[in-house]
């Protein structure tokens, strides 16, 4: 089984943990992308989803499924039912790191305002300390040399990523080099930096499911 064809079966594994009759949370990325695809089979079924990003919104409209703004949502209800997403690295204890499509910070959001994240991904996600994907930093541009210094102060090589600016208009770094041993702890000293929006750690908001692709099939990891 391709690497692909593992992004698909849990994507379509995913489908499972959708309920009839709520909102659903929606990350990106190329297996988010595959989720939304299967989505629009039951798209008759939910009230609407919730887009982590500009790119999975005009998807999920070409869907012709119905996308809310976060705060109409919670208007209606208090938290969506369920947030669906991929991610760059998970460790055993369902800590993440995500942000290389840029779309970290919406979907942090995200997935704090849902009562289940089920994170969505083949078996090369896996990992037993995260780090060995750069870590991206979401910055606002006045504060980007800033951050840099502190994330080499941190043992880290930090890159500007080039050409990209986020949905939000702010710049990535992405941090290479970092053991991320204690994810909560490193989360929470990056972000109180002045100037980060948030990271790619999500160890506050971990995933709750991960849904793995293997070639023998899709494993649960509660």
């Amino acid at each position: 089984m391709t690497q692909d064809e593992m992004k698909q079966k849990v994507a379509e594994a995913a489908l499972d943990y959708v309920r009839e009759g709520t909102i659903v949370g929606v990350g990106t990325g190329s297996t988010a992308n595959k989720f939304i695809d299967a989505l629009a089979a039951r798209k008759d079924e939910i009230v609407g989803a919730v887009a982590s990003s500009e790119a999975t919104a005009k998807r999920l409209r070409g869907h012709g499924i119905t996308v809310l703004d976060l705060n109409e949502a919670l208007t209606r209800v208090n938290s969506l039912s369920v947030y669906i997403d991929g991610a760059d690295e998970f460790d055993p204890n369902k800590n993440l790191t995500k942000g290389g499509g840029g779309a970290l910070t919406r979907e942090k959001i995200v997935a704090a305002a849902s009562d289940v994240f089920v994170c969505i991904v083949d078996e090369t996600k896996r990992v037993a300390t995260l780090g060995a994907f750069p870590l991206p930093i979401e910055v606002i541009p006045m504060a980007r040399a800033l951050v840099m210094n502190v994330a080499r102060k941190l043992g880290g090589r930090p890159e500007l990523r080039q050409g990209f600016t986020t949905d939000n208009g702010n710049v990535i770094i992405d941090v290479h080099g970092l053991r991320i041993d204690d994810p909560l702890a490193l989360e929470d000293e990056l972000n109180s930096v002045p100037g980060v929006v948030t990271n790619g750690i999500f160890a506050h908001q971990r995933a709750d499911v991960v849904l793995m692709g293997t070639p023998d099939g899709v494993q649960v990891i509660e």
